[in-house]
């Protein structure tokens, strides 16, 4: 392959402490690494056990538990956590749980400026970017701003030794995702590269073990490892025309976060592969698969994960509109955004079958 030799490569600061049980012996000593004395402790519903476990391990130093994280962030959500933590007086704020989670504790960093520190319970890689979100009026917007970065992650694997096998697999394509977008992005570097393709690698050897054995401890492991990989890459580059689609699929038509990428995944890859040959030599390599798209849908739907948009609940009348919307703003690509072309996935992946080589669509003279 030839080598990239034009890009650049910007490090962003974060420490990252990794080890089963993490979560209770590391989360104190790096609140007070950062000089931290009252934080509030921030969750969904379903991660307020585990939230609460982090929140006794900080002893004194935390003056709440926030658990009101839903999918998406939406902005009155955001209004609420902001308005916790200035009651609380907090100076910081811990994250525990997934993308949601930590989605909204980068909302409170955006609009207060205070550290945040992650404790990821999924496989999102949210915790390893600066990359915000909000939805207000079924429109979700994101942004890029260091000050949402977390200054701290503990990866902990045996925190996801709880998640369901479902989500398991739901929250592992996700991040895969992630890696995919980022081998074809056009800021990308010979580092991301090498991160994204043990990224992917890592995930597609984990997720089999984890739907065999959910409590596979070295496979958690693993499947976390691939997390922080593809979580960097997401961190490092701008993402196409995927995370787009995704983004309206969920903010404005309400489908759930990992299933949607899960779903989608195969059939944009699909799409774009004819004008990023590179990047399908990179995934062929990882998957060790000479149809990359094929691989990822056989992958998700052999572990039980939905393969349709219809099966998350899209309404057939919603795939030109959700593709006109995805299609409205101009951002990178490899492969041109036309509103055909974006109809053609969406049509697809409404369908749920195998995705064709090159996904022609009505109109689109982009060659296979």
């Amino acid at each position: 392959m030839t080598f990239q030799s034009d890009f650049s490569y910007e490090t962003r600061p974060v420490r990252v402490v990794f080890r089963p049980g993490a979560a209770v012996t590391a989360t104190p000593g790096e609140a007070a690494r950062l000089g931290l004395r009252r934080l509030l402790v921030v969750c969904g519903s379903r991660g307020e056990t585990v939230a609460r476990t982090v929140a006794d391990a900080l002893g004194d130093t935390c003056v709440g538990v926030h658990d009101e994280a839903r999918m998406h962030v939406p902005v009155e959500d955001a209004d609420r956590a902001v308005a916790a933590v200035r009651a609380a007086g907090a100076d910081g704020c811990v994250a525990v749980g997934g993308g949601s989670a930590i989605g909204l504790g980068k909302a409170i960093a955006l609009r207060t400026g205070l550290p945040l520190i992650a404790v990821p319970s999924t496989y999102s890689g949210s915790e390893m970017t600066p990359v915000w979100g909000l939805t207000e009026r079924g429109a979700k917007r994101t942004g890029r701003d260091p000050v949402v970065q977390p200054r701290s992650v503990v990866y902990d694997p045996r925190l996801t030794l709880s998640l369901p096998v479902p989500l398991t697999v739901t929250s592992g394509v996700n991040a895969l995702a992630h890696a995919v977008e980022a081998l074809y992005a056009p800021d990308r570097s010979p580092l991301v590269t090498v991160m994204a393709e043990e990224g992917v690698r890592a995930m597609a050897e984990a997720l089999p073990r984890l739907a065999a054995d959910p409590k596979d401890l070295d496979a958690r492991s693993r499947a976390l490892y691939a997390a922080w990989l593809c979580g960097s890459c997401l961190g490092s580059t701008t993402m196409g025309l995927h995370h787009k689609v995704c983004h309206v699929l969920g903010g404005t038509f309400g489908l759930p976060h990992a299933e949607t990428h899960t779903v989608v995944l195969p059939y944009v890859l699909a799409h774009n592969a004819p004008a990023a040959p590179q990047a399908l030599a990179v995934l062929r390599r990882a998957l060790g698969a000479d149809d990359p798209p094929r691989a990822l849908w056989e992958l998700a739907g052999s572990l039980g994960a939905p393969r349709s948009l219809a099966e998350l609940g899209l309404a057939e009348g919603d795939v030109t509109p959700a593709a006109d919307r995805a299609a409205g703003e101009p951002y990178a690509n490899p492969r041109e955004v036309t509103p055909q072309g974006v109809r053609g996935v969406l049509r697809a992946a409404y369908e749920g079958g195998p995705p064709e080589p090159g996904l022609r669509t009505e109109g689109d003279h982009t060659p296979a």
